[in-house]
């Protein structure tokens, strides 16, 4: 019956793309958002993207399978990678927790199901609502639509053996490790400059237990800087949710052969 409408193979293909994104995209992933919901999402985006762009008529046939498997990887594969970049921010929280003595008590995130660290955790939750507040998710889906222009519905599969992916992924880790470092450099490098000066005085003052004064110390002193750099942590993470578009759409000009 469905193979009599001519439009439902491209919409397949469409909404296989689109719920695949959905799977990995941060936000949009979290098992708290029931699965109703993300499936009906991604059902009326593939409408509106499916009658906004040239789709071709495709037929149900032994290459059409594969069709929908590249349009699944393409989905996860470039989610994947968007949330591989927006997750410097966790790492970053987590540089800063080893730093302030909170490294050992992680939290579970119910969003994801996985131990996050402590500050890592709370900067990522700003990072969302300051994602939501500058319309950073539009920019998302606006990535999805404009990923059928570097990756079209007929092409028949993803160049995975490209040396020049594999080298732009490793490139793309090797920045989200970097925007971590620049966003925990300032209090990573404030406590370094208090564990030098706690070992002063604890060579100063040998009867002064500084494990006892140290942690406490180190814990305000954060906390300052904190309040200090917040809104120069803000650009970096703003600047990492210009990555990810830019990382978004370098990988998908390359699965297209662009």
């Amino acid at each position: 019956m469905l193979e009599l409408i001519p439009e439902f193979p491209a919409f397949l293909l469409v909404f296989a793309r689109v719920t695949s994104f959905f799977l990995m995209l941060p936000l949009f992933s979290y098992r708290t958002i029931p699965a109703q919901f993300k499936v009906g999402l991604g059902f009326f985006l593939s409408i509106l993207m499916y009658f906004s762009m040239d789709v071709p008529v495709l037929q149900i046939d032994s290459n059409y399978y594969l069709l929908i498997l590249k349009e699944v990887l393409t989905g996860i594969l470039i989610g994947l990678v968007a949330f591989m970049i927006l997750s410097a921010i966790q790492v970053a929280g987590g540089f800063i927790d080893f730093q302030m003595g909170f490294a050992i008590a992680n939290v579970i995130d119910p969003q994801t199901g996985a131990q996050s660290p402590l500050m890592g955790q709370y900067f990522y939750i700003i990072s969302l609502f300051f994602l939501l507040m500058v319309n950073g998710h539009h920019l998302i889906l606006d990535g999805i639509y404009n990923s059928y222009q570097f990756i079209p519905l007929e092409q028949g599969w993803l160049p995975l053996g490209n040396a020049k992916i594999a080298e732009y992924v490793i490139r793309s880790f090797s920045t989200m490790f970097m925007i971590a470092l620049q966003m925990s450099l300032p209090v990573v490098g404030s406590l370094f400059l208090v564990d030098v000066a706690l070992g002063i005085l604890a060579r100063t003052f040998p009867q002064l237990n500084i494990f006892v004064v140290g942690i406490p110390v180190k814990i305000g002193v954060s906390f300052i800087i904190l309040l200090v750099v917040m809104g120069t942590m803000m650009l970096a993470v703003s600047k990492l949710f210009e990555t990810m578009l830019t990382t978004m759409r370098g990988l998908m000009s390359l699965f297209g052969g662009l």
